[in-house]
């Protein structure tokens, strides 16, 4: 999907969980002008995310939906989503897994950043899981979402070292140094920019 310059911006929902440092980024780079998104919405599992402060600051929509029921919420989710004409989901750190009925009736794009370099380690506990394995890298990976968890398409991956100091949490936060600038390059990636 290429978009031409003078074209409006797509209509993105950023989807969070917890502190919504991906959000603030993904926030940041879509002021930009070269940037081909504008963010409408935030949409959170947690009425207690600390991320949702960003939406006061940015004075972008939010809104907040129970997964005690996940078939309303995502009904009610995909009704905010087309109220809004929104056409990208980027999904930041959020901690509820989408349902095949859900990605299939969103037919727009859904991203999904996740803090191992997959295909290697999905779901959770990433930074314990490649530390136990000695392994000598890790980092994170922009990918489209489809119905599998953390399987679909690979747009973008970039490499962190592993030092032999390293705990999951100094791990954690020399990857999220990277995932705030690989999120803003994957986008650019898939609209050919």
């Amino acid at each position: 999907m290429a978009l031409s310059t003078g074209s409006k911006k797509i209509k993105t929902a950023v989807f969070i969980t917890g502190t919504g440092s991906n959000l603030k980024s993904l926030i940041k780079f879509s002021k930009l002008k070269k940037s081909p998104i504008s963010i409408k919405i935030i949409i959170s599992n947690n009425p207690k995310a600390k991320g949702l402060r960003f939406g006061k600051i940015y004075k972008i929509k939010k809104k907040i939906f129970n997964f005690k029921k996940k078939t309303t919420a995502e009904k009610e989710i995909l009704f905010e989503l087309k109220k809004n004409k929104i056409n990208l989901i980027c999904l930041a750190g959020f901690m509820k897994i989408l349902s095949k009925n859900f990605i299939h009736n969103f037919n727009g794009k859904i991203m999904n950043i996740h803090p191992s370099l997959l295909p290697k380690y999905k779901g959770l506990k990433t930074h314990e899981r490649a530390i136990k394995n000695k392994d000598k890298y890790s980092g994170c990976s922009v990918h489209f979402v489809n119905s599998k968890l953390d399987s679909g398409k690979i747009i973008l991956k970039k490499k962190v070292r592993i030092n032999k100091k390293d705990t999951p949490q100094t791990l954690a936060k020399k990857i999220l140094v990277q995932e705030h600038k690989l999120y803003p390059k994957a986008i650019l990636k898939i609209f050919n920019l």
